[in-house]
């Protein structure tokens, strides 16, 4: 009986993600980062915002590119770059908001980092400049570290946080958009969140399911998975299930995005496809070390239907 239901969560998976349709890259022109993370696309498919970090991960910023005439433009650092860590952009479906993470402080009367925080810049139309950052406060914020902001078509905001409500390290909360206020922050429950790590998560804009990362769980390949929970009729998030092998790695893969206009599923990963082997001359052996899945952190994306 249990493995004839495990098959049955499975068999969704299976047929979405065919053997013709593999991960690739995201995007032509990422191939010249070496280290980068995070995703989010606007509804239009004209704006992307995405994380660039040194190799180390010490310094990140959140970078920008648009489509002109059918090209996207160089990449540029946002206007509301800090000298801290900026990470984890989130474009909302209006265009009309970008959240992030960040770990700059609260005001420009300190230079000292803090605990990251969930931010957001706005702007009155798509064509206008982004305003100054804003602190999005309590009840989200707290003294511990928030990270991953995903919002729902209601505006409710997901999140990955740990606090006196986790079941053990991070887990990923909802606060609710109730009255022009946010609600305080309900943990997902077992369904989604265990005594060990759940982050990155990615709220469908229906809330219908949710797609985040488990670390080494005992169904896992090794590092960060990424699993899939789907909210059932009651509003109860149900037992979170792998995206399988065909997505994950044996190495970390997070930060998921998933634009439903076109199915397209886009995720962060430090997959390794690097092999030892003789090499005739140097530029045989660069090519294979500097390929793209080379376990540093790329953006990747593929065909998945939910």
């Amino acid at each position: 009986m249990k493995t004839i239901y495990f098959w049955f969560i499975l068999l969704p998976f299976t047929k979405a993600l065919s053997q013709n349709e593999t991960v690739v890259p995201a995007f032509d022109f990422l191939k010249q980062f070496s280290n980068c993370r995070d995703f989010t696309i606007s509804k239009n498919q004209d704006e992307l915002y995405f994380t660039l970090q040194n190799s180390t991960e010490e310094i990140s910023r959140i970078v920008c590119s648009k489509k002109i005439k059918n090209k996207w433009t160089t990449p540029e650092l946002v206007s509301f770059s800090s000298d801290h860590r900026d990470i984890e952009p989130f474009l909302s479906t209006d265009g009309l908001r970008l959240y992030f993470s960040s770990n700059r402080p609260l005001d420009d009367t300190s230079n000292k980092s803090k605990d990251y925080d969930i931010w957001y810049v706005e702007r009155n139309d798509v064509k206008d400049k982004w305003s100054q950052p804003i602190n999005i406060g309590t009840p989200i914020n707290t003294a511990k570290d928030e990270f991953y902001p995903s919002v729902a078509l209601n505006g409710n905001l997901y999140f990955t946080s740990e606090n006196d409500k986790s079941l053990g390290k991070d887990d990923i909360f909802v606060s609710r958009w109730e009255n022009n206020a946010f609600t305080n922050p309900e943990n997902l429950g077992d369904g989604v969140n265990t005594p060990g790590y759940e982050f990155n998560a990615f709220i469908a804009s229906d809330e219908s399911f949710l797609i985040f990362t488990g670390y080494k769980r005992e169904d896992g390949l090794g590092s960060g998975d990424l699993y899939i929970s789907y909210k059932n009729k009651l509003g109860v998030w149900e037992k979170a299930t792998s995206l399988g092998d065909k997505i994950n790695s044996s190495a970390m893969d997070y930060c998921p995005f998933y634009d439903s206009s076109t199915q397209t599923f886009y995720f962060t990963s430090k997959r390794n496809r690097v092999i030892n082997k003789s090499f005739l001359n140097l530029e045989m052996f660069l090519k294979e070390i500097n390929k793209y899945e080379n376990g540093f952190s790329r953006i990747y994306k593929c065909n998945l239907k939910l």
